[in-house]
């Protein structure tokens, strides 16, 4: 499974929740509903997952806590915010770059249609 079909299902996914749902609720909430439902449908969910960074002979094991990584390949990170800030988007690219993944998905669950929540990142796709 592609990256791409990857994003298709958690965008469907989120969407799903979102029409249910709506907007308001916690990051939490949306995370631990968004892996449940992407782990009924046999896909391999890790929430919060420590990621190592590494800067010379320096190894810190947990650099940063993706919200959620898919397949080992997409890396989603939800937010239940005002606005979405440029620097959210900058910090996402940082992680994608750090851990090699190609793509990764913004989501803001606190807009009122989400497709004005959804952003794509990209590194390399």
């Amino acid at each position: 499974m592609t990256e791409n079909d990857i994003s298709g299902i958690i965008v469907n996914t989120s969407y799903r929740i979102h029409s249910e749902l709506g907007p308001g609720l916690f990051e939490k909430i949306y995370e631990e509903i968004l892996a449940y439902e992407l782990r009924k449908i046999n896909l391999q969910v890790e929430t919060q997952k420590p990621i190592s960074v590494f800067w010379d002979e320096l190894i810190m094991d947990v650099g940063f806590k993706a919200d959620i990584v898919v397949e080992n390949k997409v890396i989603v990170e939800l937010k239940s915010v005002k606005q979405i800030e440029d620097r959210n988007k900058k910090q996402l690219l940082t992680y994608l770059k750090i851990t090699g993944m190609k793509l990764g998905l913004l989501i803001n669950f606190n807009e009122a249609l989400l497709k004005d929540g959804i952003t794509r990142i990209v590194n390399g796709l």
